[in-house]
């Protein structure tokens, strides 16, 4: 197993359009995004959910609905203090079905309080990413939309597994928007 680098990121960028839209160099100002030595720093897009949390007295996973969110379209957002909303990427990614990926969060927002929650993108597996936001410190934490939120590293694997996500037909498979838990 071995993490891609640069090269490989936008050879399958162009060819296999693994990322769209695709940034082939470090884009600055703001928060960067863009292609790194051996990974992608993908953007969030403009589209957030907060939790509604007059609506509920517990957070649930089995039952959670959109309904339990605040949907808002905005340049920038406060998360609460010791809170956190649901996200989007800008990017839609296809993962080939050699690769998992891990993701980790930009140091500008982590020496911020944030802590980004992403999942691995799974071999065949494609759609936006839904990132759990979560502000760790005792203020709000503005986010900006269209910068940089997190690092995507592409890991390459010894074989190719016998089953990918598209092939379980996985429940997150292809979303187009922010998706609150489901349970199977």
């Amino acid at each position: 197993m071995a993490v891609k680098s640069d090269s490989w990121i936008i050879e399958k960028a162009k060819a296999d359009r693994i990322i769209e839209p695709f940034a082939e160099t470090q884009v600055k100002p703001g928060i960067s995004y863009g292609v790194s030595c051996y990974g992608y720093d993908f953007r969030l897009s403009d589209n957030f959910s907060v939790l509604d949390t007059h609506k509920l007295t517990e957070i649930d996973p089995k039952n959670s609905t959109d309904d339990h969110f605040i949907h808002q379209q905005a340049d920038s957002i406060l998360i609460p203090a010791n809170s956190f909303i649901l996200a989007r990427s800008l990017e839609y990614f296809r993962i080939p079905r050699d690769v998992i990926t891990i993701c980790t969060g930009k140091s500008t927002y982590a020496r911020s309080g944030l802590l980004v929650n992403v999942t691995p993108f799974e071999p065949e597996w494609e759609g936006y990413a839904t990132l759990s936001l979560s502000n760790t410190g005792p203020l709000p934490l503005r986010v900006y939309a269209h910068e940089g939120i997190a690092q995507l590293l592409f890991i390459e694997a010894a074989e190719v597994c016998a089953q990918s996500y598209k092939d379980k037909k996985g429940k997150y498979q292809a979303q187009k928007k922010i998706t609150v838990a489901k349970s199977d």
